[in-house]
């Protein structure tokens, strides 16, 4: 079996060879490509990544290369985690929307669509010349935004599942909270990457007995803090919304924390040099503690999961990915790319069925997925009135004023990586 990682300089990628050394049986790689243009990054992360192999007694071989053909050529999956732009683009997705009130995060406002706009079109690029070598190939993107990225790649006609790890995390917290294994815990997790919440927490599986209530009942304040959201709103809702809907839930309180301290960007430029000055160490072969606070948390495990699933190794039976909706929830298009529990096999993600929603969360879920559409069109076609129409139509945003001035902001900072502007 051949995996190749695309973005494998990335300082999170120790916390995926750890996960693939831990869990060999489940998917025995034999040959892992580590691809990136950094080639000074890439040699760091490549030989931390085969002294935790050789340590871990994996047999399989690590190849570093900055060549995206001759990596991803004959491989089984190629797992997409990179970051056009880097750090410094980060920092200014998380600076400039805060000049007109705006929430600045690298994901969602208009920072997560300057991300979306130099992203897609590396991606479709990247998985054109996956295609043009190994047409089967599964491509399983972990590159944010993961529910604009997948869409535009299953438009496109590849083979694509898109996965993130606030899901598991939440399977892990709360089967730590309730004193049981992570695999008795069945989340009815629903909605759009980083908009979705917790409907349900049931034990065994999908038939198994809804706990939430109590979950909540015991253990409230410690969600609430995980989330960094008032009990209060834990409790009036009665689900567990992801820690991404405090954006949206205390817009403007989050503003105001933002300008207040420096942008998580700073914060993880300077965790990457300790991070990449612990990889040139030679006698390092583990991944460091402080690679936790990177972020990425159990990133590894639920990357073996899937892919040991779409290649027909084992894995669960269930899992949280982002897939194409297809009528599971009806007032959403059949081509939108939603994030859901989903049966996983060699033919890839199929939804589970999720119960009719509240309008409180279908109506946001709705909202925020046409904006995800003029996004899309943003990033594949270009154009300023794109751009201003996809700010517009944000939940985030939604005025004109700042439509305008967030439409000009985007463009001076990003001028670089957009090839229309």
């Amino acid at each position: 079996m051949k995996l190749a990682v695309v973005g494998g300089g990335s300082t999170y990628t120790p916390e995926l060879i750890d996960g693939f050394a831990r869990l060999r049986d489940s998917l025995p790689i034999e040959e892992l490509v580590l691809v990136d243009p950094a080639a000074d990054r890439l040699e760091l992360v490549g030989g931390l990544a085969r002294r935790i192999f050789a340590k871990q007694g994996h047999p399989g071989r690590i190849v570093t290369t900055s060549d995206v053909a001759a990596g991803v050529a004959d491989a089984d999956a190629v797992l997409l985690q990179l970051r056009v732009g880097g750090q410094a683009a980060r920092n200014q997705d998380e600076t400039w929307p805060l000049e007109c009130g705006c929430v600045g995060q690298e994901t969602t406002g208009a920072g997560g669509l300057a991300k979306a706009l130099r992203t897609v079109p590396v991606v479709l690029d990247i998985a054109e010349r996956v295609r043009r070598t190994n047409p089967n190939a599964w491509i399983i993107d972990f590159t944010n935004p993961v529910g604009i990225v997948t869409r535009a790649l299953l438009q496109a006609g590849h083979k694509a599942v898109g996965l993130c790890n606030v899901a598991i995390g939440f399977q892990r917290k709360f089967a730590k909270l309730l004193d049981v294994a992570p695999g008795e815990v069945h989340l009815d997790h629903v909605g759009l990457n980083h908009l979705t919440w917790e409907t349900g927490v049931r034990l065994g599986g999908p038939q198994g007995d809804d706990i939430l209530p109590r979950l909540l009942a015991e253990h409230g304040d410690a969600v609430a803090e995980d989330l960094r959201m008032p009990r209060a709103i834990v409790d009036r809702l009665g689900v567990v919304p992801s820690y991404y809907l405090r954006y949206y839930y205390q817009h403007d309180a989050v503003v105001e924390e933002l300008r207040t301290k420096p942008s998580r960007a700073a914060e993880v430029a300077e965790m990457e040099k300790q991070l990449l000055e612990m990889y040139g160490d030679p006698a390092l072969d583990e991944k460091p503690e402080l690679l936790a606070k990177r972020g990425g948390a159990f990133y590894s495990e639920a990357a073996v999961d899937l892919a040991a699933s779409l290649l027909g190794n084992g894995g669960s039976p269930y899992q949280v990915v982002n897939t194409v909706n297809n009528g599971t929830l009806p007032f959403l298009p059949d081509d939108a790319v939603i994030e859901v529990q989903a049966s996983v096999d060699g033919s890839g993600a199929k939804p589970l069925p999720v119960p009719q929603l509240d309008p409180l969360y279908a109506g946001l879920i709705a909202n925020v997925t046409g904006y995800e559409d003029l996004a899309l069109r943003a990033a594949v076609h270009g154009g300023r009135e794109r751009v201003f129409k996809a700010l517009l139509a944000h939940p985030l945003i939604g005025q004109y004023a700042y439509a305008e001035q967030l439409t000009d902001s985007l463009i001076a900072h990003n001028r670089e990586h957009l090839a229309w502007a």
